[in-house]
């Protein structure tokens, strides 16, 4: 019995779709021949995006490419997401002035299994298929690796900006890190990739593969890139290290809060590159709805796309509470701070404190904030509580507090909020 051939859209429309969000294309005149060839054959082409689990959790920047692969399988094509186990080991190189410390294979080990459960919040698991470099890279005899570094001059890649500029300033540049273009290059090559996916700082690594597989005999990858997003900040690029960043296992609440706080510029962006709505219906909302409405929505088709639809209305309402209403949403979690512990310095009547008797009988004690928000888990350090204080993003029942030493009565509770984090303090005497 023969199987029926897969139907495709017309061209136009499919080049129409994976051109939405994209930032480059090298060629769109190859990529249109080889949507009409697959087409006519019926033959699904095989979209590449490769990525080195190099860290352990993915955040939105992550995602403007990986939904790009979903472009194309959602047109039917075959969808190869690659993880870098091989090349992760050497680091990629790009946009770094210094040599990427190395990491050990366990590392790289336990973030390809992340990274594995994470994309499939995009990706359809059915229909991806996932592969390793390492399975070719793996066997690869010594005398295939020197055939492969012979086909890549020393001058080809000392074009590249990063390695040029480290080279212009005289510092090191380690051998491995020359070869990793080439390595990449090679994944291309292995898994006769018709298209390969990644963002503009991409783009050397990228043509680097469309010229192996001309030296390997075969028919040059279209490169299709996207842009780098810019983090909440909307300055610099996402980046957890920067601090910017939106994570995709961040908490409902969380990942709506941090949405509504981009700027109203940023928000079209975002709409552009992490969801589907059309560029046509970008600009109608523009002139029509207002900008707080569309953030909304955008923060609760975000929030819809990495938990649920349920999960984004309840995270809609307890922001509302927070920030419009000024009211506590009712599943805030609650710690216990024990003011004993030398991280709090409690004190009475502006003295150190005497005892448990003293405190419970003045009825009113005091403690350093930016160690109450450390013990609280609402900062990661004192300098980071400090800079929250200075930003003014510290309230406590609802009133701002920008002093560091502040006054509290004894309570049960009093509810601390850092921004967009909530919590309920609850104090424990014993041991003062």
């Amino acid at each position: 019995m023969s199987v029926p051939m897969p139907t495709f859209a017309p061209v136009d429309e499919q080049l129409t779709y994976l051109k939405k969000g994209a930032a480059e294309i090298i060629r769109e005149a190859d990529l249109r021949a080889k949507l009409e060839k697959s087409r006519s054959t019926g033959k699904p082409l095989r979209v590449k995006l490769g990525m080195d689990p190099t860290a352990p959790d993915l955040h939105l920047g992550h995602t403007v490419v990986l939904r790009k692969l979903k472009h194309f399988q959602d047109l039917g094509h075959t969808a190869i997401f690659m993880i870098g186990d091989f090349t992760g080991m050497i680091g990629d190189p790009t946009g770094r002035s210094v040599t990427r410390p190395p990491l050990t294979r366990e590392q790289i080990e336990q973030n390809a299994e992340t990274y594995k459960a994470q994309v499939f919040k995009i990706l359809d698991p059915q229909k991806t298929v996932v592969d390793f470099n390492r399975r070719w890279f793996g066997p690869m005899s010594t005398d295939e690796f020197v055939r492969l570094a012979a086909k890549y001059t020393v001058s080809k890649l000392l074009e590249r900006e990063d390695f040029h500029k480290r080279f212009q300033e005289e510092k090191p540049i380690s051998v491995h890190e020359l070869l990793y273009p080439l390595v990449q290059g090679y994944d291309s090559v292995a898994l006769e990739a018709d298209v390969e996916l990644g963002g503009t700082d991409q783009k050397f690594n990228l043509l680097v593969g469309r010229e192996l597989q001309r030296s390997y005999g075969q028919e040059s990858q279209v490169v299709v890139m996207t842009p780098i997003l810019e983090g909440l900040d909307g300055v610099q690029k996402m980046s957890k290290s920067l601090g910017n960043a939106i994570g995709i296992h961040e908490p409902p609440l969380e990942m709506y809060g941090k949405v509504m706080s981009i700027s109203d510029e940023m928000m079209w962006r975002y709409y552009e590159l992490l969801t589907d709505v059309s560029l046509a219906d970008i600009e109608k909302m523009k002139r029509e709805v207002h900008p707080m409405q569309a953030k909304k929505d955008l923060a609760r088709r975000i929030v819809t796309d990495f938990h649920s639809a349920e999960a984004a209305g309840k995270a809609g309402e307890d922001w509302a509470k927070q920030f419009q209403k000024d009211e506590v949403p009712e599943d805030v979690e609650e710690v216990e701070v024990n003011i004993s512990d030398a991280r709090i310095a409690a004190q009475v009547d502006g003295r150190p404190r005497e005892g448990l008797e003293e405190i419970l009988g003045t009825g009113e004690f005091r403690v350093k904030l930016d160690r109450l928000l450390l013990a609280a888990g609402l900062a990661d350090s004192i300098s980071d509580a400090v800079r929250k204080i200075k930003q003014r993003a510290v309230k406590i029942d609802g009133e701002l507090k920008t002093e560091p030493v502040i006054f509290l009565r004894i309570q049960q509770n009093i509810t601390v909020r850092v921004g967009r984090k909530v919590k309920k303090v609850r104090f424990n005497f014993s041991g003062a």
